[in-house]
């Protein structure tokens, strides 16, 4: 009999050298070209205009930490929906029920919050003032 591990470990090994091969392939048989371009700020050759630093909306950034939660939600819910007659049916209604009814509870509460802190609303940036023109 031969001992699984021996494929484990053979499949790390692979794992581990296909990538470090590639990589001093790639390093051996690219052009090594210096040009001002590559050397520049963006690598695409543009000529980089203004400052680097740029202001995000926040709001991009909360709307994907909420989405990434509720879809994480979703992920954990449906194994519980698929199993939950088995488990009414072994461990009784109320062990089967009241975890998941604390996990939507602590995710409802969390989602109030949220929203009562204004991280669901999209703000506006100020509008600036503008003189209409008559005709």
């Amino acid at each position: 009999m031969s001992n699984p591990w021996i494929a484990i470990g053979a499949l790390g090994l692979v794992a581990l050298l296909v990538p470090l091969g590639m990589m001093a392939a790639s390093s051996l048989l690219r052009p090594t070209v210096p040009e001002q371009g590559k050397a520049a700020v963006y690598e695409s050759g543009e000529v980089p205009t203004g400052n680097t630093r740029i202001r995000f909306n926040i709001q991009y950034y909360m709307v994907a930490l909420l989405f990434v939660v509720f879809d994480i939600e979703t992920v954990l819910i449906f194994p519980w929906t698929v199993i939950y007659r088995d488990a009414v049916a072994q461990v009784g209604l109320a062990k089967a029920l009241v975890p998941m009814l604390i996990f939507i509870g602590v995710l409802v509460v969390g989602l109030g919050w949220a929203w009562r802190n204004g991280a669901v609303r999209w703000v506006r940036p100020a509008a600036t003032e503008s003189n209409p023109q008559e005709t």
